[in-house]
């Protein structure tokens, strides 16, 4: 069930790069490719390179990510980006800050589901000291970023939950609530920066649209997690990690012999090195796996939508429009950097 769940975040992760811009047809075909691509990067970091992942911000994070951005790169359209369905409203915006509270509740679970012992408790403890130091810093670099001080309603949707990704590779790992604040503090920073400029340069540079802002919460904090899942490894010893030093990294102990146990030929720094190692793999399997399924989601036999359909769920859905706003002055597009559009009559954030 564990891995299951596993398997549905990393396939939902991708989904936010291509969120509106695919049928679902399309996304069947991007949901068997991807599940595949993905276990076989978690079987190569598992049982070849035997590196520790406990929250999977390297197998499911970085990896959802970068698999997600290599399509939605390969189905670029100018279109993505100009639609004019591409936005969102008041109402949108606070069932999306409901959502953010059940993620932000539910990370540190998904960050300790497969701990054990004490390194269960210190992801969990970890992870919360992560994520509460991320939402603080987010909402202080989202109040500079504005002009009038304002909070953009994205970052909070989104950056304050950074801090989960950011601990994740080294949350069973006794890097103590310091650590893990540093950590949630540094996500929140690049992740923030991201969502209000970091989304625009993809579009625009490299023609990678990313309407859900994944690189800015997934793939960057989860790239930080595995530097620090592998400064973590470089620097562990039997005094500062205990009996978990095996637990958690295998692969540093050989055998067991009259209950004493003994290294093997793997040192500190060479386990970190396969920390790294195991990122550059995801990376590569990542981007690589998504370019070949993008290539297969773009014959012309799937349901790509027209681009007067982009963004939009009629086709698909009863609709009621009972309760929408009839004048479109009152929906605010979505830009690509975030940015908050001021209300033309009154000057307020929409």
């Amino acid at each position: 069930m564990i891995s299951g769940d596993f398997n549905a975040a990393t396939v939902l992760i991708s989904f936010g790069a291509l969120i509106g811009k695919t049928g679902p047809l399309q996304l069947l075909v991007m949901v068997v490719l991807e599940v595949v691509f993905a276990n076989l990067n978690e079987y190569i970091g598992t049982e070849h390179l035997k590196v520790s992942d406990i929250g999977g911000s390297m197998f499911i994070h970085a990896f959802g990510a970068y698999f997600g951005l290599a399509v939605s790169r390969v189905l670029y359209k100018h279109s993505h980006k100009t639609s004019a369905s591409l936005r969102t409203g008041y109402l949108s915006d606070i069932f999306a800050l409901i959502g953010t509270i059940f993620l932000w509740c539910f990370w540190p679970s998904f960050n300790a589901g497969l701990a054990s012992e004490d390194g269960r408790l210190r992801a969990v403890i970890n992870t919360f000291s992560s994520l509460l130091a991320c939402v603080v810093v987010t909402m202080a670099i989202s109040s500079m970023l504005s002009r009038r001080g304002n909070f953009d309603i994205s970052h909070l949707q989104n950056a304050s939950l950074a801090g989960g990704v950011a601990v994740g590779t080294c949350a069973n790992m006794p890097i103590k609530p310091g650590g893990a604040m540093v950590l949630g503090s540094v996500a929140a920073i690049i992740s923030t920066l991201g969502y209000k400029y970091g989304s625009d340069i993809l579009a625009s540079r490299l023609k990678v649209h990313d309407p859900a802002g994944i690189n800015n919460l997934h793939g960057m904090p989860g790239v930080l997690a595995a530097f620090g899942g592998a400064a973590m490894a470089a620097l562990a010893t039997k005094d500062n990690f205990g009996d978990s030093l095996y637990v958690i990294f295998p692969a540093r102990a050989h055998n067991t012999i009259n209950g004493t146990l003994y290294p093997e030929g793997r040192s500190a720094n060479e386990q970190g090195g396969y920390q790294v190692a195991a990122l550059v793999t995801t990376l590569t399997i990542a981007i690589v796996g998504g370019l070949i399924t993008g290539l297969v989601m773009r014959i012309p036999i799937w349901d790509d939508p027209e681009d007067e359909f982009l963004y939009d769920d009629r086709d698909y859905w009863e609709i009621s429009d009972h309760g929408f706003p009839s004048d479109l002055s009152e929906v605010r597009p979505l830009t690509t950097d975030g940015e908050m559009l001021r209300n033309s009559t009154n000057g307020d954030e929409m």
